[in-house]
């Protein structure tokens, strides 16, 4: 008796799924997912001004911004009038008395003067000064020093009969004193045109102080 022929059995198979459908497909969804987030409909108009506002919307009212501007006003004026610097003293001229230059078309003029000193700490003069108006015309001159004072009265005799002490620059004046000096100067006119001056006007000015001005 014979076998029956065997027939080839057929290869098994693979239940794997295919490795590169998987990708395939997530790729898919992902695509589907993001058409499906994109509007369709009509797409709302973008205004830059809202996003950034206007100066209507951001900034204060307008009293808010002018109260602000007044009270910073006030302050500075607060701040200059009480850091300004003061006057020296209150003062005045109590005398002139001008000679002429011998041989010279010029005077010499010797004016006594009296400060006081309002301030709470002393003060040093810086520099003095004369201006006078001749005729129409100024002429100004500063104050000599102490030396060159001494002997332009001494010479001039008309000069030293009512001199007191020569008030110079670097004088100190303590406070709440009073002090009186003489100051020298001299212009170039006659003592004639000197005498029918329009005016005449001693500046002291101290250090670190608005300047003292005395007018005859």
């Amino acid at each position: 008796m014979s076998n029956p022929p065997l027939t080839p059995a057929s290869p098994a198979q693979d239940p794997t799924p295919d490795q590169n459908s998987a990708p395939q497909n997530a790729q898919n969804q992902a695509a589907t997912s993001v058409q499906a987030s994109v509007p369709t409909g009509p797409q709302a108009d973008f205004d830059i001004g809202e996003e950034y506002g206007t100066a209507r919307k951001n900034l204060p009212p307008v009293w808010i911004v002018a109260i602000c501007v007044a009270i910073i006003v006030i302050g500075v004026g607060i701040y200059a009038a009480t850091h300004r610097a003061h006057p020296l003293s209150t003062g005045s001229i109590d005398d002139v008395v001008a000679a002429a230059m011998p041989d010279q078309k010029s005077v010499m003029v010797a004016i006594n003067v009296t400060l006081h000193n309002n301030e709470l700490k002393p003060a040093w003069i810086k520099s003095i000064s004369v201006s006078t108006d001749v005729g129409g015309t100024k002429q100004s001159d500063d104050a000599a020093p102490a030396v060159d004072a001494q002997e332009y009265l001494s010479s001039l005799p008309a000069l030293k009969a009512h001199a007191l002490q020569v008030l110079t620059t670097e004088m100190r004046i303590n406070p709440g004193e009073q002090i009186a000096g003489t100051i020298v100067v001299s212009f170039p006119v006659t003592a004639d045109a000197f005498a029918g001056r329009k005016s005449l006007t001693v500046t002291v000015t101290p250090y670190d102080e608005v300047p003292v001005v005395l007018t005859k």
